[in-house]
């Protein structure tokens, strides 16, 4: 099916149509026919694929670069109100459309399934994107990063499945009425945004109660704040279907076993009192329990188990995922998004199970200055599971600084964990840095949401020299 294109929608205009999220829109949009224009900061891949599609992609930011007849000017959260196309939309009496109500627009008449939590999004939304192609299902999905084998983090489907990552960060997840909606975990988080754990709860439970009705909500049996989700929401949403899944005796869809195969993992669960066995191409428990939240949600959906199981198995990664970026010198160099500590102790399990005797070392760069403000020391105990790290400057986004935060409040922690940190406040030198410490056999993680991902290749190419 085909669905139209809302009239808000039909010359949109995106400030920061580069980003991920914003991106995605814009591609379906562009391939439902819409006459897309936007700007970025800078050249990107993105934007180049973007052009492929039709769009009309600006560098720089310039009110001239708003079409007087653009039906829409689509922004996101981090879109400052001074913004030169965004106070030019206002000077012509565009209306201004946030990235989740255009998402909510497009995802109008299709069966959808919405991705949220505090990790994980990204890769569950992969998952099942990646499975429902794999069957056939013809879905249409947008997801926060570049899936490994399409190369793409959203497209337009002519299935009747729409598959979004749906995003706690600004609350605009509340805007999605999905059939299925998974929560991953339930964790403290953007701070900026959130002041306590009960604004966070307050927020989710939000987000489940716009589910649509008969629908199902999927949520970890084992995650302490989904569990208190999961109980807020049965007491407030009795008619609301709960699904739990994980390794909890509890869980309706019961991990029995992940079994790790080097860089893969073997997951068996059990259905209805039946065992089902089936593969994750990437390491690590983490990872494991997000297919099973896949699955969960799929079967939720009417899909087959058994053929969802075998699909997922398809699934071959997200970039920045950690993504393998290639080997020189005998070091492979692989890329991680990980920022928040939940994250970071995951995929450095991940990687610590997956590397066997190898050295594990790390360039970890952390984001925004309100996270490493209140989470500055869990981020630097998680670093104590590396061999080495060297830790850059943060890296602000779109936060202006905060007194007295730096990232020597992660050093300062790693250090008292027992850590080996190195300071390297020039990233330039970083690849240098690495090259001297790097030795035959080690692994190096570049690890964060910043553009510490640009120092992979540069990792390597000293590494070869």
């Amino acid at each position: 099916m085909a669905p139209g294109i809302p009239a808000a929608m039909e010359r949109p205009h995106f400030i920061g149509i580069g980003g991920a999220g914003m991106s995605g829109i814009a591609k379906i949009l562009a391939q439902r026919g819409a006459k897309v224009a936007g700007s970025d900061a800078k050249e990107s891949p993105t934007a180049d694929a973007l052009r492929a599609l039709g769009a009309t992609v600006h560098i720089g930011h310039a009110a001239g670069h708003l079409a007087d007849d653009a039906t829409s000017v689509v922004v996101s959260s981090a879109i400052r109100a001074d913004n030169p196309e965004l106070v030019r939309a206002g000077e012509l009496s565009i209306p201004v459309v946030h990235r989740s109500d255009a998402l909510a627009s497009l995802m109008g008449g299709l069966r959808s399934i919405a991705v949220a939590g505090t990790h994980g999004k990204t890769t569950t939304t992969s998952m099942l994107a990646v499975a429902l192609s794999e069957l056939d299902l013809d879905p249409s999905y947008a997801i926060g990063g570049d899936l490994a084998g399409p190369g793409t983090n959203a497209t337009h489907g002519e299935g009747d499945i729409f598959v979004a990552e749906a995003d706690e960060s600004d609350r605009s997840f509340q805007k999605y009425d999905p059939d299925v909606a998974i929560v991953l975990n339930v964790e403290l988080d953007h701070h900026a945004n959130y002041a306590s754990m009960d604004e966070i709860y307050e927020s989710f439970e939000t987000f489940a109660g716009k589910i649509v009705p008969e629908g199902t909500l999927v949520v970890s049996a084992d995650q302490s704040g989904a569990v208190e989700l999961a109980r807020r929401v049965r007491e407030a949403l009795p008619a609301l279907t709960v699904v739990t899944y994980g390794e909890s005796g509890t869980a309706d869809v019961r991990v029995h076993k992940i079994t790790p195969r080097g860089l893969t993992s073997e997951v068996t669960v059990i259905l209805g009192g039946k065992f089902l066995t089936f593969t994750v191409s990437v390491p690590g428990r983490h990872y494991a329990l997000n297919a099973v939240a896949a699955l969960a949600a799929g079967i939720a959906l009417g899909i087959p188990a058994h053929n969802l199981a075998s699909a997922l198995g398809k699934y071959t990664g997200v970039k920045r995922r950690l993504q393998l970026k290639g080997e020189a010198a005998g070091v492979q160099v692989i890329d991680s998004y990980a920022h928040h500590p939940t994250e970071m102790t995951a995929d450095l399990e991940a990687m610590r199970g997956a590397a066997t005797d190898a050295r594990l070392l790390v360039v970890f760069q952390p984001h925004l200055f309100s996270r490493t403000q209140e989470l500055g020391t869990e981020m630097g105990q998680a670093l104590a599971l590396a061999d080495a790290s060297v830790v850059l400057d943060i890296y602000p986004a779109r936060e202006d600084p905060v007194p007295g935060v730096t990232s020597a409040l992660i050093i300062d922690a790693a250090t008292a964990a027992g850590a080996d940190v190195t300071a390297v406040h020039d990233k330039e030198r970083v690849p240098e840095v690495v090259a001297g410490m790097a030795t035959p056999g080690d692994l190096v993680l570049t690890m964060g949401a910043g553009d510490v991902t640009d120092l992979g290749p540069r990792i390597l190419d000293h590494l070869s020299s």
